[in-house]
């Protein structure tokens, strides 16, 4: 046991005499913030999210189509957490003409898939969930550049990896966190 102090209170008894206690909190991911941002790669390539064809790749993007920004502005949805130590959690989500869309992952053919799904990412997320990324910094000499860890698959970054023209989004495994692979790394 550490020489760390926990102060408990307890607030009431009840039924069966059950003491109920004050201040403590589940774990549960609360939505704290929201930053709009662009995503860009290693290569200054935006990320554009194209769901009829049910995809996100890094692309070369002209003023003009910037600044008709669809597929392209996301929302970072910051959340509060009671584990801070597995880096900051983190959904996105982005609009596309008139409808909204989230980022998830599923498993697909026994592979991790990363997917945008119509809808809203939730204000509260009870426990786990495949929408939570925790956002850590590429390396500690870049403070605008990070990784984004998945939440439910340890050592699981979102990346890009070339197929053809496309840099598409994908989910990496990396063999050590503090791997530098420029794939993953992602500025705002």
């Amino acid at each position: 046991m550490s020489g760390e102090e926990i102060l408990v209170c307890a607030v009431q008894l009840g039924e069966n005499f059950c003491l109920y206690f004050a201040g403590l909190e589940c774990d549960a991911f609360c939505k704290e913030k929201i930053l709009h941002r662009v995503l860009r790669n290693v290569n200054s390539q935006l990320l554009v999210v194209r769901p009829d064809l049910n995809m996100a790749a890094f692309e070369d993007v002209t003023d003009q189509e910037m600044k008709s920004g669809n597929g392209m502005h996301f929302n970072i949805h910051y959340y509060k957490t009671t584990t801070p130590s597995a880096g900051m959690p983190v959904a996105f989500s982005v609009q596309v003409e008139d409808k909204s869309y989230y980022m998830c992952c599923e498993k697909e053919c026994g592979k991790m898939i990363v997917r945008f799904r119509e809808g809203e990412v939730p204000k509260e997320i009870p426990g786990e969930s495949n929408v939570i990324f925790f956002k850590k910094t590429f390396t500690s000499c870049s403070s605008r550049a990070f990784k984004f860890e998945y939440s439910l698959e340890q050592g699981m970054f979102l990346a890009f990896e070339e197929e053809g023209s496309l840099r598409k989004l994908i989910l990496k495994k990396l063999s050590r966190e503090d791997e530098v692979d420029e794939t993953t790394k992602i500025s705002f």
